[in-house]
Formats: structure tokens, C-alpha cells, sequence
């Protein structure tokens, strides 16, 4: 049995739209790569060597502005693919925000691959279409939404997204979780500032729609309510 037998995300990650054949052939071209919480694995404008397949964790895209400061521009879960195929150099570095684990391509072997695979480049194309829609969606979020609406929104794309790994087709969520990503994190991403971030977890909290046992646990108590939130705008 091969790693891609006992895959996580072997049913929703793009490799899912080949055949087991031609999946043994690409097995034999990745290799499977822990990355600990803090580490880069592709940094931006350098070279695009690799490309990945997020299996466990949760990593960050961010770009520098021309001050120096860090901006994070996404965030991918398990299933999700990082990297540019076809591409010479990455637009964003990829940091893991927590322990994680992805299957790795070298660039050129993956590209020589998915020539040879037209179903797996109308996987890539249908992938990136995804990502071009999630984009419009948080530049609407950046742009009209409130905090709360902001916070409420990420709150249930975590929820979401780590939820569909090895969740039911009746409950397809997670309403307790860790997030991935520290109070400063989230402003960065939402474009708030830290002590906004907090206010904002504590005004749910209080409003019994969320518990915060620690820094990092998020509970969903009344997920009803934590949906109208995030899509009153």
C-alpha cells in the first residue's frame, strides 16, 4: 500500500482526479515532508523549486511591504496545493503557523507530470479558479464587512476548513478547535488591530456565541447565530 492509499486528503486534494495507475507514478515522485510551526517552506520571489500538497496543519501566504512589514495574504488547509507550477518564482513565502505535514514535488518533475495528465491540470485550473473566487470574497470581507462580521466570517472558515477532514457529510465542521494563528495574526489577515482582534473574541464570548477555554481553543456554542454574524453584510 502506497502513501497515497492512506492519504488524509486523498479525496479532495487535486491528485484525486487521477487514476490509482497514474497516482503510484506521481507517488513515486513525492516524498512526504514534516514542517514544524514556524518554518519556511517556500520563500518569496526565490526560485519556484517545489510544490506541495498540504495533508495535516495550517500554513500561512504572506508578501513584505516595501517597509519591511510582513502581510499575510491567505492561509491554506489540508487538501489545499501551495506552490507555482509552471511558474519560475514564488509570489508569496508559505510558513507553516503550525506543525504540518505536506507531500513535495520538486517544481520540474511535478510540471513534466501534469503535461502528461490533462486531468490533472483541469484539477489545477478548476483549483485556481477556487482560490481567484476565495480572493474576491475577502477583498469583500476587507472592504464592506464590520469586526465582528470579520471575525465571525474567519471564525467559520477554520471551522469549515479543518472540519472537512475526516468529518461527516451530516456535520462537515468543527465547533471546537485550535486556531492556527495568534491575535496578531488575525489582524494582520483581517486588517484590524490586535487589541480589535481580542475585543471582538470577547464581545462573542460574552454574547455566549463562543467559549475561549485557553489563548488558542475556540468553542461554537450557537453556530446559528456565529453564521448570521459573519454574513449580515
Amino acid at each position: 500500500m502506497s502513501d497515497c492509499d492512506t492519504c488524509l486528503v486523498r479525496n479532495r486534494a487535486i491528485c484525486s482526479a487521477l487514476m490509482p495507475d497514474e497516482l503510484a507514478v506521481l507517488s513515486k515522485l513525492g516524498r512526504k515532508q514534516n514542517v514544524t510551526r514556524g518554518q519556511t517552506l517556500v520563500w518569496e520571489g526565490d526560485e519556484s523549486l517545489v510544490v506541495a500538497n498540504v495533508i495535516q496543519g495550517v500554513l500561512k501566504l504572506s508578501v513584505s511591504t516595501q517597509d519591511g512589514r510582513e502581510q499575510i495574504v491567505g492561509v491554506v488547509f489540508p487538501s489545499d496545493f501551495i506552490g507555482r507550477p509552471f511558474g519560475k518564482e514564488s509570489p508569496y513565502g508559505v510558513t507553516a503557523l503550525t506543525d504540518a505535514e505536506v507531500c513535495i514535488f520538486t517544481r520540474t518533475a511535478f510540471d513534466g507530470f501534469a503535461k502528461e495528465h490533462p486531468d490533472l491540470q483541469h484539477k489545477l485550473l478548476q483549483r485556481t479558479l477556487d482560490e481567484l473566487d476565495r480572493a474576491r470574497q475577502w477583498m469583500m470581507l476587507l472592504g464592506r464587512k464590520t469586526a465582528s462580521e470579520r471575525i465571525a466570517t474567519l471564525l467559520i472558515e477554520i471551522s469549515d476548513r479543518l472540519g472537512a477532514v475526516g468529518c461527516s457529510a451530516i456535520a462537515p465542521f468543527l465547533d471546537k478547535f485550535e486556531l492556527p494563528m495568534d491575535r496578531q495574526q488575525m489582524g494582520d489577515l483581517l486588517g484590524l488591530t490586535i487589541e480589535t482582534v481580542s475585543r471582538q473574541l470577547t464581545k462573542l464570548k460574552e454574547a455566549e456565541i463562543i467559549e475561549l477555554p485557553d489563548r488558542r481553543s475556540v468553542v461554537i456554542k450557537d453556530r446559528r447565530r456565529l453564521e448570521n454574524i459573519a454574513t449580515a453584510a
